[in-house]
């Protein structure tokens, strides 16, 4: 009896040992540190994040690459970094690791995130946006007029916010994933008949508009995400 129960401690106390080593490990690859120093392919990316509202913003509250590109449930967010151990390998095989393979391949990695997040209906986004919370009156004229539209057919945020965090790629208008974006259940008529933006709305030059839209998303993040509610 005593050596069952000394055997059952073991297994407890070892368990605990375990879940706690692993799960400080999937947070240390969740940090923002690890995501833009861990490998020098990051690093150009980086740059470009840090010019953008989810980084630097009026209310110094911004989503990190982990809030964008890993799910906070606890199945997804596995299944996420089994698929990063095809990334860790294409690492070691130097696949992207100069500036000049990393901007041959841009396309087909921002298509690759694009094409996941049309899967999941952009989740990563509605971890901190929601419909329901957006006042349409305190958004700039364009971006109210967008997200209206954008509810009522049924898209999803990934559709015109593309170029959100990072450059899009120069051949971003040849991308099919671009191309059929708009591909909703409805008479189809040109872009400029149905008043929808011929390019995503960050490529735009919109002025005072993309500054205040800018600090209205910084405001949703910062009352509506998660992990501070």
């Amino acid at each position: 009896m005593g050596a069952s129960l000394g055997a059952a401690m073991i297994f407890f106390v070892a368990g605990i040992l375990f879940w706690g080593g692993f799960n400080t490990v999937m947070e240390a690859t969740n940090s923002m540190k690890f995501c833009s120093s861990a490998c020098h392919e990051m690093t150009w990316v980086y740059e470009e994040y840090k010019d953008r509202p989810h980084y630097k913003n009026p209310t110094g509250v911004g989503a990190t690459c982990s809030d964008c590109h890993v799910p906070d449930d606890w199945g997804p967010k596995m299944i996420r970094k089994i698929e990063a151990s095809r990334e860790v390998w294409h690492w070691m095989l130097g696949t992207i690791n100069t500036k000049e393979k990393f901007e041959g391949k841009r396309l087909h990695l921002a298509e690759n995130v694009w094409r996941s997040m049309l899967r999941t209906d952009s989740r990563e986004c509605r971890n901190c946006h929601d419909w329901s919370a957006m006042d349409l009156e305190e958004q700039a004229p364009r971006a109210a007029r967008e997200h209206a539209r954008a509810f009522e057919q049924g898209q999803t945020c990934i559709e015109c916010h593309q170029g959100i965090a990072h450059e899009l790629p120069e051949d971003w208008d040849e991308s099919e994933v671009w191309l059929a974006r708009f591909a909703h259940e409805e008479p189809e008529t040109d872009l400029a008949e149905r008043g929808e933006p011929a390019m995503p709305l960050e490529a735009e030059d919109l002025g005072e508009a993309v500054a205040a839209e800018g600090d209205i998303a910084a405001s949703w993040i910062g009352t509506t995400c998660r992990r501070w509610t």
